[in-house]
């Protein structure tokens, strides 16, 4: 078995430096992991044997404002393309996939549905992914946690409040990193908690959230305002293979969210599991990882039809 050797370096796009990592099998099928909100390079992540295991090699970056990257002001989703171009021309890579989780998801649907990766991305998948703000006949806020129905209204409708309500709570991150879980403690179903009182789990999410706000709440913000905006590409011109899998006990991201996705994108399979909530997204990354690294399929139109 190949030794791993996880690194570490800066990747320049546009004026702009993005933080990434790598993990896993060097020489292994490469896998872009697209971290929530907030989040960072170092967000939970199977452990190195477990990638060498599926032949993965597994490529996590910053997004912009987060960590080490640079921020990226006025950034929308689909800017999220330009970046993930950046590393893969970097890494000289050839073929890959894609994996967003909570916040990334739909930055990793954007990667899905540009021309720029056409016979280059082979497959995509989304955990407890948000829909778009706009999403006809969604009722949004329906079944989510007050903390995310808080920022997402402030990013629509009062951006100054938004500013410094996560301001604070950046601050706070940096001087106690557990204080991002215990914020949510109160909003967690029993089937989350059951997931997050896992020591190492929440070691992990505190590492990831530390990072997240090193230099600050930019990248949160940004994420906030990009979220409750027009994401700047069209879902139903995805063409790549597409996994959608939601917990039906998710009160973060409802599962509501991930069934609109289905209706809209051609080649999606769904996967709503019952009795777990938002966090078993980072359970399931494993058989996530061993799907997206299939040989590609022939397309199916899987979106459900209307009865004759």
């Amino acid at each position: 078995m190949a030794q791993e050797r996880p690194t570490e370096w800066d990747v320049q796009v546009g004026g702009r430096t993005l933080a990434v990592e790598t993990s896993g099998d060097m020489n292994g099928f490469p896998v872009f992991l697209m971290h929530g909100m907030p989040g960072s390079r170092s967000g939970p992540k199977p452990r190195g044997m477990i990638l060498h295991l599926l032949g993965i090699r597994l490529i996590c970056y910053d997004r912009p404002g987060y960590g080490r990257s640079t921020r990226h002001p006025g950034r929308r989703v689909v800017d999220a393309v330009l970046d993930v171009q950046a590393i893969a021309d970097h890494l000289e890579l050839d073929e890959f996939a894609v994996v967003g989780r909570s916040g990334g998801g739909p930055h990793a649907l954007a990667c899905a549905a540009s021309d720029l990766f056409t016979g280059r991305l082979t497959r995509a998948a989304v955990l407890v992914s948000p829909a778009p703000s706009d999403a006809a006949g969604l009722d949004w806020y329906d079944g989510m946690a007050p903390s995310n129905v808080q920022a997402y209204q402030e990013a629509t409708s009062d951006r100054r409040r938004l500013i410094e309500s996560l301001t604070i709570r950046a601050d706070r991150t940096r001087r106690d990193p557990s204080s991002v879980v215990s914020f949510i403690d109160g909003e967690l179903s029993a089937a989350d908690r059951n997931v997050v009182e896992d020591v190492a789990l929440r070691r992990l999410l505190t590492k990831s959230y530390a990072e997240a706000v090193r230099f600050g709440a930019d990248g949160w913000i940004d994420d906030a305002l990009a979220l409750s905006r027009d994401w700047g590409f069209d879902l139903s011109s995805i063409k790549v293979p597409v996994r959608l899998w939601h917990g039906a006990e998710d009160n973060f991201s409802p599962v509501a969210h991930t069934r609109w996705l289905q209706s809209q994108i051609r080649h999606a399979e769904v996967d709503v599991q019952p009795g777990v909530g938002h966090f078993a997204a980072v359970q399931i990354l494993p058989d996530i990882l061993a799907w997206l690294a299939l040989p590609r399929p022939e397309l199916v139109d899987l979106r459900p039809t209307a009865p004759a």
